[in-house]
């Protein structure tokens, strides 16, 4: 798979022309907002508040935020996050401002790669017949895959690290390809970002989740490519 999705096309497809300029029409004003939220919530992402920008900085107290906009309300967000239809929708009228954050490693895991590596592997993806599952551009600089998780087995001898593995407060380690599972999150479009970027579906929650290890080396490969490592390793470890 690995050389299949390592060759480069002449040219920019029409495929590739397609998925630079789709995108799902965001619903407009509070209420699509509230909209888009709650069906991120039914489709089985666990949300919780998220801090938004105030003009080029972040609405949080903390000087110099290193993430602003991207990050949680609460220090508690894990516990937090929910599912529960009702109570985004208190949030989101309470909080009218405000970005969400979803937990990953519950339900989801996310592959987050940067842009022009994501278009590059969903090209391919898509045009390999490869099942592939909700995507989100994510502040003009990365692309999210959305898939299901690896789970959280109660015998922690269960679970098999990664090297991709990402978590807030490893981002910087992780320049090419991120692993968000348990103990990450990402922002749920729609969001907004500091100097008027955001977060929005390229593809909508109405498709399905699919298998990250499907996923997980065309992008590895595409990140190579762009990064001009073409001997990368896919570093899983078992």
């Amino acid at each position: 798979m690995g050389a299949e999705f390592g060759r480069r096309s002449g040219g920019q497809s029409r495929l590739s022309q397609w998925l630079r300029t789709r995108r799902p029409k965001e619903a407009e004003g509070d209420g699509g907002r509230e909209a888009l939220l709650v069906a991120a919530a039914k489709a089985g992402l666990p949300l919780a508040p998220a801090a938004y920008p105030s003009g080029y900085r972040c609405s949080c107290d903390r000087i110099g935020c290193p993430t602003p906009a991207r990050h949680p309300v609460s220090f508690a967000w894990q516990t937090q996050s929910t599912t529960d239809s009702a109570q985004i929708e208190r949030w989101a009228r309470h909080q009218p401002e405000a970005n969400f954050i979803t937990a990953t490693g519950m339900v989801h895991d996310v592959l987050d790669v940067p842009l022009d590596a994501g278009h590059s592997a969903l090209e391919r993806l898509l045009a390999a017949g490869v099942e592939v599952g909700p995507v989100a551009e994510s502040g003009g600089d990365r692309m999210l895959f959305f898939t299901a998780t690896r789970g959280t087995p109660e015998d922690e001898d269960e679970w098999w690290p990664c090297e991709l593995d990402c978590h807030p407060e490893t981002m910087d380690e992780h320049p090419g390809l991120r692993w968000h599972c348990r103990g990450s999150y990402v922002l749920v479009p729609p969001a907004r970002l500091p100097g008027e970027l955001a977060v929005t579906w390229l593809r909508g929650l109405e498709h399905g989740l699919p298998d990250p290890l499907t996923l997980l080396e065309p992008l590895q490969d595409a990140c190579a490519e762009y990064s001009g490592d073409e001997t990368a390793a896919w570093p899983l470890r078992h």
